[in-house]
């Protein structure tokens, strides 16, 4: 599956025989006025996760950088950063009683989350002192400095001038200088140019300690990353030095809220949408989540967020199978947006928006099924079993044996995710 970036690169790509010059140097300088010459380039260069960059980077593993205001470079640089998440225990925190302005059931951008855990005294307890302040935000000059970036054949020099960084906020305090990169969803790999470009910035501006960081907010979980750079002029250099996350203090679920569920709940007609093939669930709650704020078209998905383009029709048709989200326009133009019930569920807290989630799982058959065996048998069921129930439950357009396994990986994984939310 194509999409506009991939069609606009391939042009510039063979227009200016790129590859070749790369083959023959290692890498190409491409200005934004030849990138603007087919589409603008603030939509053509920001590829925050691997799985935004345009195909013929994926096929070549080509990274491009920002260098100067209206200039990049492309290479075959190791520009990405894996992220793993633990299930470590969450801290909880409380949001003050008097504040008004912020409603903990509508965290759905980035800023909000940034204000919650700020209001809440997260930031305060990160970099572990009283007083903390925010006091940066937004677009800046980077300055300049030079950097090696890690490449197959060895470390490549890149030099940058008066570069454009974000900041999503930095925090200080008497000590420390935390800067924080935020995301609205969960993601596999990072740009380290998110973190890095204002790193080096502010190691030229202030004589404290940089704490660079990144920070999801998912699944109502509030997710930091913590890193330093081991070497200042080494983009590659960056170490992970812990994970920690927070929740909003609520009331636990347990193991007899989901008995409650399985014991009330009906079971419904299975609808005319393809059977869900997404295996992390927190992928569909993401989407979810994104969708409070606007509807989105699979292109939007795919190029502002952490979905691969086979991905985003995955994890639409997922919350379609819940009734959840809509799709509307052709399938050449689809839009997805939340369908009444879908903002209902989202606009609960975060204990009942997953409880409610959950109830909408267990009213489909198979997920039914594989539960209370799971519960019988006090142990999870192989792929084998879940496709036998899979195919005594009435399934919509799910016949050939390989399309029952593949699908019973994300039954799997949605009980898997049901048990996750357990306390």
């Amino acid at each position: 599956m194509t999409n506009k970036n991939d069609i606009v690169w391939k042009k510039l790509f063979e227009k200016y025989d790129i590859l070749d010059e790369i083959s023959n140097n290692g890498y190409y300088e491409i200005s934004a006025d030849q990138i603007k010459e087919f589409r603008e380039p603030r939509l053509m260069t920001k590829f925050d996760q691997k799985s935004n960059l345009p195909l013929l980077f994926k096929e070549n593993e080509l990274v491009i950088l920002p260098i100067t205001r209206g200039k990049y470079i492309i290479g075959p640089f190791k520009a990405y950063e894996s992220v793993r998440y633990i299930d470590t225990r969450k801290i909880s925190f409380n949001i003050p009683d008097y504040i008004e302005t912020l409603d903990p059931q509508q965290i759905y951008s980035e800023a909000n989350a940034i204000n919650t855990v700020y209001i809440g005294g997260v930031i305060h307890q990160i970099l572990e002192e009283e007083k903390v302040y925010q006091t940066i935000s937004g677009r800046m000059s980077t300055g300049s400095f030079d950097f090696t970036i890690n490449t197959n054949n060895g470390a490549f020099g890149i030099s940058i001038n008066n570069s454009q960084c974000e900041i999503d906020a930095g925090f200080e305090s008497p000590n420390r200088l935390l800067l924080l990169e935020a995301k609205n969803f969960r993601i596999d790999d990072f740009n380290i140019r998110q973190i890095y470009y204002p790193y080096r910035l502010w190691c030229n501006k202030v004589k404290k300690e940089i704490v660079p960081a990144f920070f999801t907010y998912s699944n109502d979980v509030f997710s930091f990353f913590i890193y330093k750079f081991c070497d200042i002029s080494n983009y590659n250099s960056l170490q992970l030095v812990k994970q920690i996350d927070f929740v909003i203090e609520e009331k636990p679920i347990t193991m007899e809220d989901i008995y409650s569920i399985l014991k009330k709940v009906k079971i419904v007609e299975e609808p005319e949408v393809p059977f869900p093939q997404a295996n992390n669930f927190y992928r569909t709650i993401d989407l979810l989540s994104l969708l409070m704020e606007s509807e989105l078209t699979r292109d939007d998905i795919t190029a502002n967020y952490a979905f691969e383009p086979r991905q985003s029709n995955y994890y639409a048709d997922a919350a379609r199978y819940l009734g959840l989200v809509e799709k509307k326009g052709n399938r050449q133009n689809s839009i997805y947006d939340l369908t009444p019930l879908g903002r209902r569920i989202m606009s609960k807290r975060p204990r009942d928006k997953i409880l409610g989630i959950v109830e909408l799982i267990l009213q489909h058959e198979v997920f039914n099924k594989v539960l209370r065996k799971h519960l019988k048998d006090a142990s999870p069921l192989s792929i084998d079993d879940i496709v036998d129930i899979m195919k005594d439950s009435h399934l919509y357009n799910v016949r050939e044996e390989s399309t029952f396994r593949r699908r019973a990986s994300t039954v799997k994984r949605w009980i898997e995710w049901i048990f996750e939310n357990v306390d």
